[in-house]
């Protein structure tokens, strides 16, 4: 395995950062997470874009232009050799001090690692997942904005405690309004009456990639889509639930809190999302060679 770091390559143990680097001590950086599908890079400048946006929101400026950071990408892919993989592109703050201050930062540092990733076994894609409702709730959009995709995870952290520990993988978060919100990695998705609905970006989401292929999928194959309110209740009576993440895919929800979604199985328009984005993630991308 070879890692990047800031324009140079390392093996796996030699790959080291700072103690003093602000993404470890606070948290403070971005990150993005992109498959490799037959040697393609799926939605890669999607993902870079976003990457860049969350940056310049928390004001990290980025040392390298995009276009840049593509061929570094592209390149990281070839040393690997992988033809199947996933991208962990991180930029943290860079070295500091004890104190905040980001201002007070070195360079910052960029990483991109290539490695293998499953977030759920296989047996979940073909049976369904159970999911429970986590007591912690969404941060505040108004307080960490979660189209921000940060190092800070420990809100996401602290609902997969939950999940895990009740028996399950993966939690729905609420926001502070009782209302679906996303899950600690993925976005939600219910079918209702033959209507796809998924939370609103103005609930407290990530606005995913994967979200965004799937409702541009199911336009095109004449599904409707609504971005809503939702709650627990919309959630029970749909028909059919899934979740979205670049990591994950698209997983099909046959049980929420003990309660069995539609038949319990995974439903026929989610078989046809999954089929539909298998089929599109081996076609499109920017090819590693």
């Amino acid at each position: 395995m070879e890692i990047y770091i800031n324009g140079k390559y390392y093996s796996r143990e030699d790959a080291k950062i700072s103690v003093f680097d602000h993404g470890l001590l606070y948290g403070d950086g971005v990150f993005e997470g992109i498959r490799v599908y037959n040697n393609r890079v799926f939605r890669l400048q999607e993902h870079l874009l976003r990457l860049y946006e969350s940056a310049r929101a928390i004001a990290l400026g980025i040392p390298i232009p995009r276009e840049q950071m593509r061929r570094d990408v592209l390149e990281t892919l070839r040393r690997n050799g992988m033809s199947d993989a996933y991208i962990r592109l991180v930029v943290t703050r860079g070295e500091g001090n004890l104190g905040l201050n980001p201002f007070a930062c070195r360079e910052p540092q960029v990483i991109i690692i290539v490695d293998t990733i499953a977030l759920y076994p296989r047996e979940h894609y073909e049976k369904g997942l159970a999911v429970i409702t986590a007591a912690t709730q969404r941060n505040l959009p108004e307080a960490v904005n979660p189209r921000i995709k940060s190092l800070n995870y420990l809100n996401n952290i602290l609902a997969k405690i939950e999940a895990i520990t009740s028996g399950v993988e993966e939690a729905i978060m609420l926001n502070s309004f009782g209302l679906v919100s996303e899950c600690t990695g993925d976005n939600i998705f219910s079918i209702c009456k033959g209507v796809i609905l998924t939370p609103a970006i103005s609930m407290g989401v990530l606005e995913g990639i994967t979200r965004n292929v799937v409702v541009s999928l199911a336009r095109q194959h004449n599904i409707p889509v609504k971005q809503v309110v939702m709650t627990r209740h919309d959630l029970f009576i749909a028909e059919e639930a899934f979740l979205t993440g670049s990591a994950a895919e698209i997983v099909p929800v046959v049980k929420i809190d003990g309660r069995l979604i539609g038949d319990g199985r995974p439903g026929p328009i989610t078989r046809k999302l999954m089929e539909w984005y298998h089929h599109l993630t081996r076609e499109e991308g920017v090819p590693v060679n």
